[in-house]
């Protein structure tokens, strides 16, 4: 997979709104979007993923040939402990990552695979796991403007037809999200910071998105922690301003978490 300097197209890129873990065993308006959306897309030759979930210190990505399915949560039905998304891993992908992302060390990981950050999604987009998944990891060591930094050293991927796909969440609050399993309305301020998100896309303001943590109380509650927020930062990153945007995926789930997708290219 290394580069060859020919022109091709450009894969589009994607972040996604996972949500619940549950919803790797659901059909529901979300997840048929998640599979109307890989419908629509080019082939990809591979996916490098970046995960809310995989929140360290310091730079990794994945190298195994066969990454393991990480059941990083608790609490849930049995059935969704037995999910497997057994997709090939790509030390290939990982090391030109790797080589992309320099001077900045980078950890090639053979320890964790693929998180439900990633799984739960792909399991609807590519449910027969025939296609390649790297992850890299979330430096939680770095600013958001140092996260856009890095990812943008990634943009030769897409000539390579390497899907980068971000999965979090644009608001993300469990202390505020309803448990219960009834609908709720999205909180206000939910809404008003989502609203703030997607204008300053369409604006193509980026330096607004980078910058969310300077929005105020809506966005400390929509926000709290940067983990789910961040992949929509690298899946930015990666774009040119002449590209469309679109959001295959709108919806608040619980209140307070929104389910918002975006699509670039």
């Amino acid at each position: 997979m290394a580069t060859t300097g020919k022109a091709k197209e450009r894969m589009p890129v994607l972040f996604i709104g996972h949500g619940n873990p549950m919803n790797a065993l659901e059909r529901n308006e979300y997840t048929r979007a998640w599979e109307r959306i890989a419908a629509d897309l080019p082939r990809p030759r591979a996916i490098l993923a970046v995960s809310a979930h995989w929140y360290t210190p310091g730079a990794r990505v994945t190298a195994e040939e066969r990454p393991r399915t990480i059941h990083d949560f608790g609490g849930f039905p049995r059935q969704l402990y037995e999910v497997q998304y057994p997709a090939a891993g790509s030390p290939e992908l990982a090391r030109l990552v790797s080589d992309l992302l320099a001077p900045t060390p980078v950890v090639l990981d053979d320890r964790w695979g693929l998180d439900h950050g990633t799984w739960s999604v792909l399991v609807h987009m590519f449910p027969t796991a025939d296609v390649p998944v790297v992850q890299l990891g979330i430096d939680e060591t770095l600013t958001p403007e140092e996260h856009w930094d890095l990812a943008v050293r990634l943009r030769p991927l897409r000539q390579e037809g390497v899907l980068i796909f971000g999965s979090g969440d644009v608001v993300h609050n469990l202390h505020t999200y309803a448990w219960g399993g009834h609908p709720v309305e999205p909180y206000d301020w939910a809404l008003r910071f989502e609203q703030v998100i997607r204008t300053a896309i369409d604006e193509d303001d980026l330096e607004t998105v980078v910058g969310y943590e300077e929005l105020g109380r809506d966005a400390a509650l929509a926000a709290p922690t940067p983990d789910h927020f961040l992949p929509l930062v690298y899946v930015l990153a990666q774009g040119g301003r002449e590209e469309p945007v679109a959001y295959p995926v709108e919806g608040f789930d619980g209140g307070s978490v929104s389910m918002l997708g975006v699509r670039i290219g």
